[in-house]
């Protein structure tokens, strides 16, 4: 069969198909109809509104949708494909779950995770006991960074019944909820902004034949041998023809010394800071070699450009199954100067590099993305493999069956990133790895240009057969190219969410996408693109807006009641505080932050955002609406914050065990408690109506405390029958980085170990290292110790907290009395925690003075400080009613404590211009990494501005 023929082969026909409640003849009816419909979409000016929208001509978008499943642009048919297959929210349904927090299988090594190398992804089998956790079959799933799918992906495995590959899945969720998992089919949405991870999304979710793709693939590998593999042809023995696997390129430099030129491997080396030159033999750097450049006429741009000057060095070529190398001889350097005086191929695609579409913004040169020195998309290609390239898109793009030929494309797009010149050259004795630097443009002066045997050549026999493996078509998937701060869902329509949101400033998602997605001519739209990017002008603020318009449609969509996970991976605090904020400023509850580690496949508790060197998994709820409904109508007083901790508590973990022991449970601490409960009230825009000491006081009274950790009645039992099967309960551990986490190290310190201060001071010194926070004041520990715990003057009765470790730990003091001589005298001067209802005295005192130094501040900076009871109370004359900022001093050194105070009392005064106004004098970090700070600054802003 010809080549032509076998493209021109359609697959096997589906018969009668079902869609959207309307049945066609075939899979291809079903197409045909909806691209129609598409194509009259695309004419209407307003649906080109929608945010997000990507750029490109109506026939790149018909080309490559493949409606109503999947279209390059924002899928308008979502909404029907919810409201068909889906089931409305039903507040009388019977819906509880507790975080997910038990081991998982990354599966990076997994071959579904490695068909396609996308800048970042979460491994499906990760995902896959998330999915199962939290869903039920016929529920809908929701991805609105979908990446490459993974999501899609896990949830066409939770259709399928168990297998061996899975195990650790069940074991995970058995051991985390005692449950067996509920397998069947789940209803998929995923969105990218990205054009190219869309269309990656498509290809892993959508059935194929993969009989016909196979026949298809072979037949154009017969034809690029026919017309291009005398490109690839070189001589063995004088006489003999061999293909070439590899030729190494080198850029050439000329030796500062004697200034002559050589190709840059000529120069003897151990590494780049020293080089011999081999025809002086100086010795030298590659800073101070000379590049030398190569003019050459650009056929595609019609003009004459300068290039680095790059030579053949080595060819590595098969003949009769053995490899060899060899220097290039002169048919070599005939055939490649022969290849390049044919030019690019006239429609190789050769956009300048983010100027995609003369209408859009110009953003010049100031694209970000590495060092690379290119400015249009062909120039990373050289002439060879620009053939090859286009010769196989067209190749592709001729097969008439649409969904194998959008599969052909997708196995192609792997070949780009090899076939260009960012492809180092890496020698492991006669084999080489294809290694271009992930995630960043950088061309290295020695490159590997790769022919397409090499490049793909079992690949596509690989790629049916992993796909093979997905139990594709038992789920129903839909596909969107569009913004995720603006989703065309309705509201409440969706049953759980699992999404992998950009992380800050790591990748430039567009950047490194533009030329994949040049080969199909349609581009990203960065307007929505929720990066931190100073070419794009977008600030760790403008990032926030967007991830939080973005939650706020996360939340819009999502069911009262369910649950919500987001994967974040980005050591900077300030970052990571800002998806957080972005979560709980919308109205979603964070119930559990944890680290996945990627080496034990577990996750970790975490307390801190500083300490995280691993992917960070956040836990959250959109609060039912009966919650919703009482808050506003009673909100404001204290009854309603025991509703809030009574819900919240129930959505808790109730026991976490690993290894025989039980895990502290971060969130049932009653400061991470009472922080949850200031960011529901905060992002409803009420005053918090208990300090810290009151709700804690309160909180011991109404809740049953275990080791640390509050439950509601009924979850107690549970804790307590697991309890006595375990050895012991771990520990919170503590990274102290400021002033509060300093408080919370010695508060679980004197707890156990009630001590002078002579017996505190060395252990609180070594915790008080490198990451202490440059921007926040070190207080003295004797300080500390005074303004929030209690020492015992040896007169009265020993407290007990300090009798029960004394009588532990000293056999002569068991059995006395609290009020024996001998007691008293050992405890004399021991600091210990107060108990709850003391603890209110002391930080009705400890906050006086934190409101002094939050007053003192205003003035340091040149701010009228605000009257009101709070003022009133700490200073003696009387002040203007709103702030006003008489200078710009920049300070270096706050107490954070005494701001996050002070903006409390400002919040609950309605007093927003003094929190701005005091905010543009602090050190930036100061609120950034403050989550109640950001907060309360966020909701300032947004008051003060209407």
């Amino acid at each position: 069969m010809s080549t032509q023929s076998n493209l021109n082969l359609k697959s096997k026909d589906s018969g009668p198909v079902e869609c959207l409640g309307q049945t066609f003849p075939s899979d291809d009816a079903r197409r045909e109809h909806y691209l129609s419909l598409l194509a009259k979409k695309l004419k209407d000016p307003e649906f080109r509104k929608i945010e997000g929208f990507p750029i490109g001509e109506d026939e790149d978008f018909l080309a490559l949708s493949d409606p109503p499943y999947y279209t390059a642009c924002p899928n308008p048919w979502i909404g029907d494909f919810i409201k068909h297959y889906g089931q409305p929210y039903d507040p009388k349904e019977k819906y509880h779950r507790e975080p997910f927090a038990a081991d998982m299988s990354e599966g990076k090594s997994d071959p579904v995770y490695q068909l396609h190398g996308y800048h970042t992804k979460v491994p499906h089998k990760a995902i896959i006991p998330c999915i199962l956790h939290y869903s039920k079959p016929g529920d809908i799933v929701l991805d609105a960074f979908s990446g490459t799918g993974m999501t899609g992906v896990a949830s066409q495995f939770c259709a399928h019944p168990v297998t061996s590959d899975l195990d650790k899945v069940v074991q995970s969720l058995k051991a985390s909820s005692g449950k067996s998992p509920l397998w069947g089919k789940r209803l998929v949405v995923l969105s990218d902004l990205s054009p190219i991870a869309a269309f990656l999304s498509y290809n892993l979710n959508t059935p194929a034949d993969l009989d016909l793709f196979t026949s298809c693939y072979n037949s154009i590998f017969q034809a690029l041998e026919s017309k291009l593999g005398w490109m690839f042809q070189t001589t063995h023995k004088e006489t003999e023809v061999g293909r070439i696997e590899f030729t190494v390129w080198n850029e050439v430099f000329a030796c500062p010394s004697c200034l002559t030129s050589h190709p840059f491997s000529g120069y003897r080396s151990q590494d780049e800071d020293h080089l011999t030159c081999p025809s002086c033999g100086s010795q030298s750097n590659k800073r101070s070699l000379t590049r030398i450049m190569s003019k050459h006429f650009d056929n595609l741009l019609g003009r004459t450009i300068q290039t680095s000057k790059r030579v053949p060095v080595t060819i590595c070529y098969q003949y009769k199954g053995k490899t060899y190398n060899k220097t290039p001889d002169k048919s070599d350097l005939e055939n490649l100067d022969k290849i390049e005086r044919m030019g690019f191929p006239d429609k190789f695609p050769h956009f300048r590099m983010m100027n995609a579409a003369e209408d859009v913004e110009n953003w010049g040169d100031k694209w970000r993305a590495g060092t690379a020195a290119f400015t249009h998309v062909h120039h990373i290609f050289l002439t060879r493999t620009a053939h090859v390239l286009d010769f196989l898109w067209k190749e592709a793009a001729a097969i008439k069956d649409r969904r194998s030929r959008n599969l052909m494309l997708f196995l192609f797009e792997q070949a780009v990133w090899t076939s260009s010149i960012l492809n180092r050259y890496q020698p492991q004795g006669f084999k080489q790895v294809n290694k271009y630097l992930p995630g960043v443009y950088y061309i290295p002066s020695v490159n590997c240009e790769v022919s397409p045997w090499y490049a793909i050549g079992a690949r596509g026999k690989r790629l049916a057969k992993t796909l093979e493996t997905i139990p594709l078509g038992h789920n129903r998937s839909i596909i969107s190219t569009s913004s995720a701060t603006s989703l065309n869902m309705p509201d409440s329509s969706v049953d759980y969410v699992f999404t992998d949101p950009p992380f800050g400033e790591n990748l430039a998602y567009s950047e490194l996408n533009f030329v994949l997605e040049a080969f199909h001519r349609v581009f990203t739209n960065q307007k929505t693109e929720a990066i931190i990017s100073g070419a794009q002008q977008k600030r760790l603020n403008e990032y926030q807006n967007l991830m939080r318009r973005s939650f706020a449609e996360y939340y819009r969509v999502l069911k009262p009641g369910r649950w919500m996970t987001v994967v974040f991976s980005n050591t900077r605090a300030a970052v990571w505080n800002g998806i957080q904020t972005a979560m709980q400023e919308v109205g979603f509850v964070v119930a559990n932050v944890a680290a996945l580690d990627k080496q034990l496949g577990s996750f970790n508790a975490v307390t801190t955002p500083t300490a995280v060197k691993q992917d960070l998994v956040i836990t959250a709820y959109k609060p039912n609406g009966g919650l919703v409904d009482r808050f506003s109508k009673g909100g404001q007083g204290s009854e309603g914050v025991w509703d809030f901790i009574r819900t919240h508590l129930s959505n808790l973990p109730i026991v976490k065990a690993r290894g025989g022991e039980m895990e502290f449970i971060t969130e049932r601490d009653p400061r991470i408690l009472h922080d949850r409960m200031i960011a529901f009230y905060i992002g409803q825009g009420m005053p918090v109506p208990l300090s810290s000491a009151e709700f804690q006081a309160a909180l011991a009274d109404k809740f049953p405390e275990r080791e640390g950790m509050f439950f509601l009645p009924e979850q107690v039992t549970e804790w307590d029958r697991k309890r006595a099967q375990m050895q012991g309960v771990g520990q919170m551990s503590i990274f102290v980085e400021d002033e509060r986490s300093a408080i919370d190290w010695l508060r679980g310190f004197l707890r156990t170990r009630p001590s002078v201060i002579g017996d505190i001071a060395h252990e609180f010194m070594q915790q008080l290292g490198a990451s202490w926070k440059k921007f926040e004041t070190r207080p003295e520990l004797g300080l500390l110790l005074e303004q929030n715990f209690l020492r015992y003057e040896g007169k009265d009765d020993v407290p007990s907290q300090i009798h029960s470790y004394l009588s532990t730990q000293n056999k002569d003091l068991r059995n006395l009395s609290k009020d024996d001589a001998r007691l008293q005298a050992r405890a004399k001067d021991r600091w210990y925690v107060p108990d709850p209802a003391k603890a209110v005295d002391v930080e009705a005192i400890r906050n006086k003075r934190l409101l002094q130094e939050f007053w003192n501040l205003c003035t340091e900076v040149g701010i009228a400080r605000p009257s009101g009871p709070s003022a009133q109370q700490t200073l003696p004359l009387p002040l203007p009613t709103t702030a006003k900022k008489t200078g710009r001093k920049k300070l270096k050194e706050v107490r954070t404590e005494a701001v996050r105070l002070g903006f409390k009392e400002c919040f609950a005064a309605k007093d927003y211009t003094t929190i701005l106004a005091i905010a543009e004098h602090l050190p930036a970090n100061v609120i950034e990494e403050d989550e109640q700070l950001q907060m309360m600054h966020d909701m300032a802003e947004m008051r003060a501005q209407g």
